[in-house]
C-alpha cells in the first residue's frame, strides 16, 4: 500500500467516527424531540380542562361580585336614609328638647335659691399617714390671674 491508499483509509475510518457520532447526536436529539412532543401534548390534555374550570371559577367571581356590588349601593342607600332621618328627627326635636331642658334647669336653679343650703366644708385627703388639703383654689386662681395679665 501506498501513502496515499492509507491516508485515503484513514480519512474514510475519520469519517465513518465522524457519521457514527453526528448518528448517535441527532437519533438522541429525536429521542428528545420526541419526549418533549409527548410532554406537550399531556400539559396540553391537562391544562385544557384546568383552563374551563378557571373560566368557570371566574364567571362564578364575577357574579359573587355583581351580588356584592348590588348589597353596597343598598347599604349606601340605607345609610342615606338614616342620615336623613337623623337628621330630620334633629331638627324637629332638637330645639324644642334643649328649650325643654333649659326650662327644667331653670326651674331647678330657682327651687334651689329659696332653700338655704350651707357650704360644704372642704375635705380633707389621708395618705399614708399625712393630710393633704382637698382644694388650693388660691393658690391656683392667683397663678391664673397672673398668666391672664
Amino acid at each position: 500500500m501506498s501513502g496515499g491508499e492509507v491516508a485515503g483509509i484513514l480519512v474514510a475510518v475519520f469519517w465513518a467516527i465522524l457519521v457514527s457520532f453526528l448518528a448517535v447526536v441527532l437519533v438522541r436529539l429525536a429521542q428528545t424531540l420526541k419526549a418533549a412532543t409527548k410532554l406537550v401534548a399531556d400539559v396540553t390534555e391537562q391544562a385544557v380542562p384546568l383552563l374551563a374550570d378557571a373560566s368557570t371559577t371566574v364567571r362564578s367571581a364575577r357574579t359573587q361580585l355583581d351580588r356584592v356590588d348590588a348589597i353596597t349601593s343598598d347599604v349606601q342607600e340605607v345609610t342615606s336614609n338614616a342620615s336623613a332621618l337623623s337628621s330630620t328627627v334633629a331638627s324637629t326635636f332638637g330645639g324644642p328638647l334643649v328649650k325643654v331642658a333649659a326650662f327644667g334647669y331653670g326651674v331647678r336653679k330657682a327651687m334651689g335659691r329659696t332653700e338655704d343650703v350651707p357650704p360644704r366644708a372642704a375635705r380633707r385627703t389621708v395618705i399614708v399617714g399625712r393630710s393633704v388639703p382637698a382644694a388650693r383654689t388660691a393658690a391656683r386662681s392667683g397663678w391664673r390671674r397672673k398668666q391672664k395679665d
